[in-house]
């Protein structure tokens, strides 16, 4: 045998099972990086203390105002469209304080509370639908009095609405709300029991009543 098929032989000796060895330490540790990778953000979910910022998720077309009429044009006020922020709720010493959306999916009730688009927004005199999450934004409810004074303030007007009762009622109890009211009420609701997770069979209702805020005009002119 020639010494360059002795060095050749010898050479494939040494550096194939390198090589192998090289080859399967890369692949196993791509596996398991993906798998730390799927581990971490995972955890992080968990063990993170940071709020979710979904801020950047829909619009913003609230601007406070300080204006106090009994009327405003409607030419004047802009109706928001689906997702977007047009006001702010709160209900003082109840825990109770969110932005204010038009809709009631999930950008809405992720970042706040969100009035049913088959209702009305306030100074229209018809009944205002508000939802928000049992666990979060609606969850001071549960402390909520007879009496207490609820306030949603809009950039065209500022409003208050005077709580007059509480129901729960079953999820599907569309008996629970009159969306044809002649008067301008506010109602309230989130999963019932409060703290709960996930969706559950039981809704808790809470009503109110027009006592200040601009009346929007011109609607049908």
């Amino acid at each position: 045998m020639s010494k360059n098929k002795k060095r050749l032989g010898i050479t494939k000796f040494i550096y194939v099972p390198i090589i192998f060895c090289v080859i399967m330490y890369l692949s196993v540790l791509a596996i398991f990086s993906a798998d730390l990778t799927d581990i971490v953000s995972i955890g992080s979910m968990f063990l993170s203390d940071k709020q979710v910022d979904y801020s950047t998720a829909y619009e913003n077309i609230f601007v406070p105002t300080n204006i106090n009429s009994d009327t405003v044009n409607a030419e004047d006020v802009e109706y928001p469209s689906i997702n977007k922020q047009f006001g702010e709720l709160k209900i003082n010493n109840r825990d109770v304080s969110a932005k204010l959306f038009f809709g009631d999916g999930t950008i809405p009730l992720n970042n706040g509370v969100g009035v049913y688009a088959g209702s009305f927004i306030p100074g229209y005199g018809k009944t205002i639908l508000v939802a928000g999450h049992n666990n979060t934004y609606f969850n001071g409810l549960k402390n909520v009095k007879t009496g207490d004074i609820v306030t949603v303030n809009t950039s065209y007007g500022n409003y208050e609405y005077e709580i007059t009762g509480t129901k729960i009622a079953g999820k599907n109890d569309k008996s629970a709300y009159d969306l044809s009211a002649e008067e301008e009420n506010l109602v309230m609701y989130t999963c019932y029991p409060f703290d709960e997770l996930g969706l559950t069979e039981l809704r808790y209702f809470v009503y109110a009543k027009k006592t200040s805020g601009p009346e929007i005009v011109g609607l049908y002119e």
